[in-house]
């Protein structure tokens, strides 16, 4: 068979092989687009488990009519224009390959307003071949329906598994999203049944830490924030005696991104040696941030993994972190009250903000009244559901 080119169909399904693994896969890519557009509420609506349909609809920047027929042309995006962009992208979505590879494998409508526009206009695919754009009544914002998925390409639709499992796969995926944006309302409907809500507003991090993981996991929680070496860490790690059986209450993010990192699970993991046993499992929320340049996010298909350029720094960071805040609660300091100031330690090792013991001196002075928390870093080891108890008795 000659070498030749492949149409632009073929072309599209081959990258939906990879973009495109099942609903959930759909639903991230869309929830994602409206975050980066500054969507502040997202609406899903879903039907048998996102394999009949899929509406994602947002109050978005939205997108002008003429750049409709873009927004579904393979490689084409606003978020990046040149490799210094990539090398440095901010932005969940960077590739352009998600809309034209959804639209190949489904009966696709893409219709978006922009803010400052009078009226909306929408365009149909069908199974990759691109409709007109015609007018279309819309508030501001953007909605992308997607229906049949993968209704021409049998192979895959027999691969998708019963609606109560992908319905799962869907909302263990919207957790880890409400657990890193509180500020975003995201509601969720499914078979035209309410199913899920995720309000924002004045909800803080720590209440929706309980909504979203459960109040046995909010009471258990350290709260962890410490930088150093032009990294942060911040976030929640379970105490010992709250701990799994799977890897179930794991969530790491990298600059707001959901990932997967070995290193940093191991990280986690040497960290918590010394007080889990039996094979538990550590639970816990972790944000790592750091300067873009300094990781790799365009390293897999679904962007679900990173490369860091500086792996061991970041392992001992993480490791360093969590093990001295876990020390402290095998040393059985009480965790809901923060010590008077001690020494800074000296040599390797992590630095401690003025408010957190150095280690061996968290007898000196007497204890200091609990801070409630709020979005500015806080020592490490503060109890979550004392913090929330602090805010509700204000």
């Amino acid at each position: 068979m000659p070498i030749r080119p492949l149409p632009d169909t073929l072309i599209n399904q081959i990258a939906a092989g990879e973009v495109v693994e099942r609903p959930a896969s759909v639903v991230k890519e869309l929830v994602e687009n409206a975050l980066d557009a500054g969507a502040t509420r997202v609406d899903i609506d879903l039907e048998e488990g996102g394999i009949r349909l899929i509406r994602i609809r947002d109050d978005g920047g939205g997108i002008p009519p003429e750049e409709l027929p873009l927004a579904v042309s393979r490689h084409a995006t606003s978020k990046i224009a040149s490799l210094d962009d990539l090398e440095a992208v901010a932005t969940l979505g960077f590739r352009g390959e998600a809309l034209p590879s959804i639209a190949s494998v489904s009966r696709f409508m893409l219709a978006s307003r922009p803010r400052d526009a009078e009226h909306g206009a929408a365009l149909h695919v069908d199974g990759g071949r691109v409709g007109e754009i015609v007018p279309k009544a819309h508030a501001p914002g953007t909605t992308v329906e997607v229906r049949d998925l993968f209704y021409n390409v049998p192979a895959r639709r027999k691969f998708l598994r019963a609606e109560r499992t992908e319905l799962g796969h869907i909302e263990e995926w919207l957790r880890s999203l409400a657990l890193a944006r509180p500020d975003v309302e995201l509601r969720v409907s499914h078979n035209g049944k309410p199913s899920r809500r995720y309000r924002a507003g004045d909800l803080d991090a720590a209440a929706r830490l309980g909504e979203t993981l459960g109040e046995d996991f909010a009471r258990s929680a350290l709260r962890i924030d410490h930088s150093g070496a032009g990294l942060r860490l911040h976030g929640w790690i379970a105490q010992p005696h709250y701990s799994r059986a799977s890897a179930d209450q794991q969530y790491l993010y990298v600059n707001g991104r959901a990932v997967r990192d070995r290193s940093v699970a191991h990280a986690v993991k040497l960290a918590y040696q010394d007080v889990l046993y039996h094979g538990r499992q550590p639970a816990y929320v972790l944000f790592l941030e750091l300067d873009p340049t300094r990781v790799d996010v365009n390293v897999h298909p679904a962007k679900h993994e990173v490369r860091f350029r500086d792996a061991r720094l970041i392992h001992d960071f993480v490791f360093r972190t969590l093990q001295e805040a876990l020390a402290h609660t095998r040393a059985g300091v009480e965790t809901g009250v923060a010590p008077a100031t001690g020494a800074q330690p000296s040599g390797v090792g992590p630095s401690y903000p003025a408010s957190y013991p150095a280690p061996g001196t968290e007898g000196n002075g007497g204890a200091r009244p609990f801070v409630p928390w709020t979005p500015a870093p806080q020592p490490l080891g503060l109890r979550v559901d004392e913090a929330v108890g602090a805010l509700a008795a204000l």
